[in-house]
């Protein structure tokens, strides 16, 4: 993953370094040989930011446990002193507190110590107080505000933000994401050109400049920034194309086995052995760069390419005519062949799962239905066809993405057929369903099409193919592409979507980025909800009165984009694209990567069952 000629990668991985030896202090804070209980969805991040369990041997920590979520009574065998490492949740907290209270019943006398992540919150310290533990135990945090996941990645690894930000309202994490910002800019120097789309957006701009008001030099310095332009993006703004079907190959493995921290879990049927095989996924495996960001369609002869090059490779043996030759083979070549050929192996086999997967079912057919919903075209066969895939019963995550689709391309659904798919939707895969409905409604995604005060209800094709907010953007935007997009020589960000749409979200980034500001964008923006927000500095004004932003050196092509509510692989690979035809370098932050499914996850009803 080459930066775009002269620009280089800012080392986010200096972040990384900083947290690492937070975490080093905060786990020596507590003196003498410890275990440690883990919270399982801090367990891959732990595992990414120290390298293995080496590193917590070497700060004094014996043995380690996963925090059991189901038996608080579970008793855990181990030295007289315990760290908690948990995210700050009730849950959790309340887990830990009948943990350390049942152990004092049965006489165990431990210190406790309670590491939050990624700060404390006095709700939690409340809980500890109301469950009579809190002077048996020690708190502390961990600013693990950002994790760098490869030299354009970080992410919070927080999954469940969106949920408690869109769904329960709570604005706890913003003040996370804040720091994160914080940390960047005390590393790579002060942003100077900020744009905000959304209202999340706009909160931690806010928050950030108050946090840093009290760093702030009188003449901030501007040359010593290493990042030119940041972009704070409220998912709110573009819910649309995490729904939309992933067709690169980062985001089919994502789709089809799950990435989490940069790695992925490949099972028998992928490297026909019995133990499941981890796999890092990042730009130090050169293989996998090549093709992490191609149409899935073009990806099988690479590999194959790829094949018969190790191959030739492979022979070199036969012609060796002396042991030197042999020995520089070996010392040099052999174990780099050997890992260049168990990847390929890998690669090969989890592309035959996702033909396999692809050719099941009606998937052209569900393709064609999406990408009609997204051009606004054949509404009606549109709705047919949700409607008979929730009577087969097929996937509802991929029925849901549909039903969310229409709501989200037509600024809800007309009345009648809302409800209508709705009933037929919970008759078919439960009636828990319905607090799924209303917790899709409260974020936003799927909602019933509001009828203006004192206008006439209507009804049919005429309130489906009615003007609406996404209509507008795709227009004016050109989100549908007019002509016919070359997947094996793309020259268009949709080729992401197979040419026939391109990500809102990364098409604003480069509009704001050719005018340099929202100046010309005002029809754009309006639609947008919660507004936008740019902090411009060190401009001057240029021909026709645009402004032109000062920033010098090779700082004015780089460019982070937080995305604040999650984003996707596709979003990453168009704008990895974006900045090879433009020369800008892209960095992407976000509070966590996901997929359309994995999103409605979050604020799906689970059975009880």
């Amino acid at each position: 993953m080459a930066a775009a000629p002269g620009v280089s990668y800012p080392d986010v991985f200096q972040i990384k370094t900083r947290t690492k030896k937070a975490l080093e202090r905060v786990l020596n804070r507590f003196e003498g040989r410890k275990d440690i209980v883990v919270d399982p969805d801090l367990m891959r991040p732990l595992d990414r930011l120290t390298g293995g369990a080496s590193f917590l041997k070497e700060n004094g920590v014996d043995k380690i446990f996963k925090l059991d979520r189901t038996d608080k009574n579970k008793s855990l065998v181990g030295c007289n002193r315990r760290m908690y490492l948990v995210r700050p949740k009730v849950n959790l907290i309340k887990i830990i507190a009948d943990q350390i209270s049942n152990e004092q019943l049965r006489g165990e006398n431990r210190r406790y110590r309670i590491i939050m992540v990624p700060r404390k919150l006095f709700l939690c310290e409340t809980l500890l107080e109301q469950e009579g533990v809190f002077g048996l135990c020690e708190l502390d945090e961990l600013d693990l505000d950002l994790l760098p996941l490869d030299a354009d990645i970080m992410s919070m690894e927080a999954p469940d933000f969106f949920k408690s930000y869109y769904m329960d309202n709570d604005l706890t994490g913003l003040h996370t994401v804040s720091r994160g910002l914080l940390s960047i800019e005390r590393i790579f120097g002060e942003i100077p050109n900020i744009y905000c789309l959304g209202r999340a957006g706009k909160m931690c701009y806010e928050l950030l400049r108050r946090l840093s008001g009290g760093e702030k030099l009188i003449t901030p310095d501007y040359p010593r920034s290493e990042i030119g332009h940041m972009f704070l993006i409220d998912r709110e703004v573009d819910l649309v194309t995490p729904l939309c079907t992933q067709v690169t190959y980062e985001g089919l493995l994502d789709d089809m086995f799950g990435i989490h921290c940069a790695c992925v879990e490949f099972g028998s049927e992928v490297t026909s052995k019995q133990q499941p095989v981890k796999v890092m996924l990042t730009s130090q495996d050169q293989m996998y760069d090549t093709i992490r960001n191609r149409h899935f369609t073009t990806v099988f002869d690479y590999l194959r390419s790829q094949a018969q090059t190790l191959q030739s490779l492979s022979d070199k043996r036969k012609d060796m005519k002396s042991v030197q030759d042999m020995k520089e083979f070996v010392a040099n070549d052999l174990r780099q062949l050997n890992q260049q050929k168990a990847n390929l192996s890998y690669h090969i086999g989890a592309c035959e799962q996702i033909i396999g997967q692809k050719n099941k079912g009606d998937f052209q057919e569900y393709i064609q239905t999406e990408h009609s919903l997204l051009e606004g075209s054949s509404m009606r066969e549109n709705v047919n066809y949700i409607e008979e895939s929730i009577n087969k019963q097929d996937s509802k995550l991929s029925c849901l993405k549909l039903l969310c689709l229409l709501s989200l391309t037509l600024d809800g659904i007309p009345s009648k057929e809302y409800k209508s798919l709705k009933t037929q939707f919970v008759q078919s895969y439960g009636f828990e369903h319905m607090i799924t409905f209303h917790n899709l409604k409260k974020v936003g995604l799927l909602r019933e099409q509001e009828v203006p005060a004192g206008s006439k209800v209507t009804a049919g094709v005429a309130a489906i193919t009615r003007s609406s907010a996404f209509k507008s953007l795709r227009k004016r935007l050109n989100l549908i592409p007019t002509v016919d997009v070359d997947l094996r020589s793309p020259c268009d960000m949709s080729y992401v979507f197979s040419g026939a749409y391109t990500p809102l979200s990364c098409k604003l980034v480069e509009q704001v980025l050719q005018r340099e500001g929202f100046l010309g964008l005002e029809e754009i923006t309006r639609h947008l909800p919660g507004g936008v927000h740019d902090d411009i500095k060190l401009r001057t004004p240029g021909k026709g009165g645009k402004a032109m932003s000062n920033q010098p050196g090779r700082a004015a092509k780089v460019v982070l984009v937080y995305f604040i509510g999650g984003c996707t692989y596709s979003e990453i690979a168009a704008l990895r694209f974006l900045g090879k035809q433009t020369g800008y370098q892209f960095i992407i932050a976000t509070t966590s990567l996901y997929n359309g499914s994995s999103l409605l996850e979050t604020v799906m009803e689970k059975s009880q069952v």
